[in-house]
């Protein structure tokens, strides 16, 4: 055992003063190091896009690609079926919990709304919307021209109620998210004949590739500068993609994720040109698939069950309208052993994985 020698002229009740003393300071040292970042505060949180952030504004439009029955919302606020697709939170409300904005996001076209709810933030997005046109028009879902138009009713309403400073504050440095694309190649591409004929995956991955750049650029346009943009899932692998394309084994459907790749892969590469192009901007890629392919492949070190199969129903392939209170005696009783909530979409548990992700990689990216 090695010896540590007392300093001469240091009496022994002085020598252990000073010792004590080092070892607190550096205990201290370590478990300030140990201690996570306090997160810097956000003014608010705007997404655009599909289901996946949608909170209900389709629950107000004509469309049949609603949730707001039973079983949707069976874990949020009490059982409340909120418009939301999967049984709880979803990831908008799992961001602005996460820095103490608020507990949920609301939908911006939800008619109950009031200022202070504008002030920090809404969704815009709907369910089964996409980057190509065409997928909104065959689900009668708002597109992202219908969303930038309601981003600027909103705008409009912040100034009336806030100010004008208080309104180029809240556009100039809240934090956007857009989620979009998995609807344009599992629905309008593969389950519809519209564009299989006249684009290969290759041409219709750069229609996608230029309605996202030409959403982004608009975004920029009306003030919006810190802009997160997520990923294409591992769309193949949804238990309806299974069901659908995955054959007998129903395995996850290798060209809808081999499409889902490509698309990813040249966003990020237009989101690094862009930043070029757009000074002040932050725009970050949030890449989810890799994340979440990893949670499907190894449920079990996540802490889930069944990875192929949604909750809802016998879990091959509702969603929606055909998720309902008919399919109560197939719904599994114990959805926190599950990846998917429906055909489509994760429980809250697997976005609460998928949130963290995003947050612990790319938040401080964008704040």
């Amino acid at each position: 055992m090695s010896s540590f020698r007392k300093p001469f002229g240091l009496s022994s009740p002085l020598y252990a003063v000073i010792l004590v003393s080092l070892a607190l300071v550096a205990r201290g040292r370590l478990a300030s190091s140990a201690r996570p970042r306090p997160r810097p505060p956000l003014l608010a949180y705007i997404a655009f896009g599909d289901s996946i952030i949608d909170p209900g504004n389709n629950n107000n439009i004509q469309t049949i690609v609603k949730c707001n029955f039973p079983p949707y919302g069976r874990d949020f606020m009490g059982g409340k079926p909120s418009g939301r697709f999967s049984n709880g939170k979803i990831p908008p409300d799992l961001f602005v919990e996460a820095f103490g904005v608020k507990q949920y996001l609301p939908a911006y076209l939800d008619p109950s709304l009031k200022l202070e709810d504008l002030l920090t933030g809404v969704s815009f997005a709907s369910g089964a919307t996409g980057y190509d046109p065409l997928t909104p028009q065959i689900a009668s879902a708002l597109s992202l021209s219908d969303q930038l138009n309601l981003f600027k009713e909103y705008v409009n309403k912040i100034k009336s109620g806030a100010g004008e400073e208080k309104a180029a504050d809240i556009v100039k440095n809240s934090v956007y998210m857009v989620v979009c694309g998995s609807d344009d190649i599992a629905n309008t591409y593969y389950s519809t004949p519209f564009r299989r004929g006249e684009y290969d995956i290759p041409a219709y991955t750069d229609l996608m590739l230029n309605s996202a750049s030409s959403f982004i650029q608009e975004l920029y346009g009306l003030g919006a500068r810190k802009i997160g943009i997520l990923s294409l899932p591992p769309i193949g692998c949804v238990p309806a993609q299974r069901t659908l394309d995955g054959g007998l084994e129903r395995a996850c459907n290798a060209p809808a994720n081999q499409a889902a790749t490509l698309f990813n892969s040249k966003l990020s590469s237009e989101l690094e040109s862009l930043k070029q192009k757009l000074p002040g901007s932050k725009l970050v890629y949030m890449d989810i698939y890799h994340k979440l392919l990893s949670v499907i492949q190894n449920p079990s070190h996540y802490g889930f069950e069944v990875a192929d199969r949604g909750c809802c129903g016998t879990g091959n392939i509702e969603v929606s309208i055909l998720c309902n209170r008919l399919d109560d005696l197939e719904t599994c009783q114990d959805d926190s052993k599950y990846v998917f909530w429906d055909g489509y979409h994760p429980t809250e548990n697997a976005y609460k994985i998928l949130s963290d992700h995003v947050i612990d990689n790319y938040a401080d990216q964008l704040l």
